[in-house]
């Protein structure tokens, strides 16, 4: 059966009114699964850029931020410890980041299977672009050359969080993002390795609309659904 999702792109917004957007949905979907209501949960994806931000998952270390509060400050950086899973990561323009917050009971309640999924949607729009994504064993999100000691490079980013089979959180995909943000993290934890972006790798700015359409075409495809802009 072909699901529907709710799509909404919210534009550029800061991350903590989207993250508690979030935990508000998520928690209407949990109430919606309460005893005695027959409400159905709804499936929806959200896109959006956040301004400069580092977040901190549950798994995180605070000493993978390079730069002390004042100089974050200084930056006009923003930094939140996160309810996802993961470690440090960065948000800022020209990054698509994706929120779903999907009832894995109308997919499936597997939490590998779903992020495995998030990843195929993020391979398949590379591979729109010529580039072959993978997967790093062990490490969550989608690498360039994850098997070539030395050549490593992550584009995109994924740490969720769920409850009663409810998502939130999700993945960013480095567009035409500026790395050099990246300098002051540890990025994910992973000592050693580089972080990438589509400009990077072609040479190039590419079209941020067309990245958009392509990753809402292949999450559609990897999720057997339908997005519905709400």
């Amino acid at each position: 059966m072909n699901k529907e999702i709710s799509f909404e792109d919210l534009g550029i917004r800061s991350y903590k009114e989207v993250w508690d957007y979030q935990e508000s949905l998520l928690k209407e979907n949990v109430a919606r699964k309460g005893a005695g209501t027959q409400e159905p949960t709804l499936d929806r994806l959200i896109f959006v850029e956040h301004p400069p931000v580092y977040t901190l998952g549950k798994s995180g270390k605070p000493e993978h931020v390079l730069l002390p509060a004042e100089k974050l400050n200084e930056q006009g950086i923003e930094y939140f410890h996160s309810n996802r899973g993961g470690d440090i990561t960065f948000h800022g323009p020209a990054q698509l980041v994706g929120y779903p917050i999907l009832d894995l009971e109308h997919f499936k309640t597997d939490l590998g299977w779903y992020l495995r999924s998030l990843e195929e949607v993020i391979i398949l729009t590379l591979a729109g672009y010529g580039l072959k994504g993978d997967r790093s064993a062990g490490e969550t999100g989608v690498w360039l050359d994850p098997s070539v000691k030395g050549r490593e490079r992550k584009i995109c980013a994924m740490g969720i969080r769920c409850s009663r089979w409810i998502t939130m959180h999700g993945f960013a995909l480095n567009v035409n993002t500026d790395l050099d943000y990246f300098n002051n993290i540890i990025p994910c934890g992973i000592r050693g390795k580089q972080v990438t972006s589509l400009q990077r790798e072609l040479g190039e700015a590419v079209s941020f609309d067309a990245v958009k359409e392509q990753v809402k075409s292949n999450f559609e495809k990897v999720f057997g659904a339908t997005l519905v802009t709400a």
